[in-house]
């Protein structure tokens, strides 16, 4: 159950004919959790078969037109391109005369804030930077997803309430992220969500390796915990043997993983250093254990000293 506050109705946008321009997981998603909320989509604008088969099932019965002929018939345009085309996206239709005084004009990139459409504010449109944390698979899912789903929101400041009204309409929660700040937030989602997929990717692989038969039975409770102790507790949650200083017991794993899948090995030891620096800096990693642990993902092997044995009655 979504227990977002409502805004009251006379702080939401009139209705809006709203355009996709760019049928990726994205933009059919926002536009369909738009639509519950009373506004109407008129126009998407799809270029693979893919796109236009998400368009279809998405928003069916929109027609699928032109970016140019998108603009033309909406009032609120969602530009969901990939980050690395939306400037040039922006600036040809400014420089066509597609946008129009008055236009709601919103990006999803997290890269960006509101400036990069500034060649759409000059031809009089109103630009708004609202980017979803989430991940979407471009399906009828995603739109129960955004409930509760914070959105990194960047706009003029006159534009804010409207911003924030749009997204609380979408059932998401609006954080705002200064316009200088928007790179470094979208560094922070891109590492813990992008990478985790990796990272658990990885994982399932190594386990079927190892003769498990339902790695992901395995893993889904472990993981589910370590993201909920992490959430809650930070680096206090940090634990394996990193934390505890067990250079044999990662000395091991590097061995066992040049062996079987060589190309895990850079990003264990990437990860394995980050996570002794930090249990390092918080305690949690003595520091007598440290230096033979830090020999090994130096090195790959075991430290000077041998593996560091915990002593009796250490915890895990």
């Amino acid at each position: 159950m979504n227990t977002t506050p409502q805004p009251d109705p006379r702080d939401r946008p009139a209705r809006l004919t709203v355009g996709v321009v760019g049928a990726g997981r994205v933009g059919p998603v926002l536009a369909a959790s738009l639509q519950l909320a009373g506004h109407r989509p008129v126009a998407v604008s799809a270029v693979s078969d893919a796109s236009r088969r998400r368009a279809e099932q998405m928003l069916p019965d929109v027609p699928v037109v032109p970016p140019a002929a998108v603009l033309e018939r909406s009032e609120l345009v969602l530009l969901t391109v990939p980050d690395d085309a939306l400037p040039d996206l922006v600036s040809g239709l400014a420089g066509t005369g597609a946008v129009r005084p008055g236009q709601l004009l919103v990006h999803t990139s997290g890269r960006y804030g509101a400036k990069v459409l500034d060649p759409a504010l000059r031809a009089g449109a109103l630009p708004l930077a609202l980017h979803p944390a989430m991940t979407f698979t471009g399906t009828p899912v995603d739109v129960q997803r955004l409930a509760g789903c914070s959105f990194g929101v960047t706009a003029p400041e006159e534009l804010r309430l409207a911003a924030e009204a749009l997204v609380i309409e979408m059932g998401g929660e609006p954080e705002w992220i200064a316009e200088e700040n928007r790179p470094l937030y979208h560094a922070a989602l891109a590492l813990g969500a992008n990478h985790l997929v990796t990272l658990v990717a990885q994982s399932l692989e190594l386990l079927r390796t190892a003769g498990v038969g339902a790695p992901d039975r395995m893993l889904g409770p472990l993981l589910g915990a370590a993201l909920d102790n992490a959430l809650r507790s930070g680096d206090a949650a940090l634990t394996g043997p990193v934390a505890r200083g067990d250079a044999g017991t990662v000395s091991a794993h590097v061995a066992e993983l040049r062996k079987h899948a060589p190309q895990t090995v850079a990003g264990y030891l990437a990860m394995a250093r980050a996570t002794a620096d930090r249990a390092l800096a918080h305690g949690l990693l003595k520091p007598e254990l440290a230096e033979d642990l830090l020999g090994v993902l130096a090195n790959g092997t075991t430290g000077p000293h041998g593996p560091n044995l915990p002593e009796n009655g250490e915890d895990r």
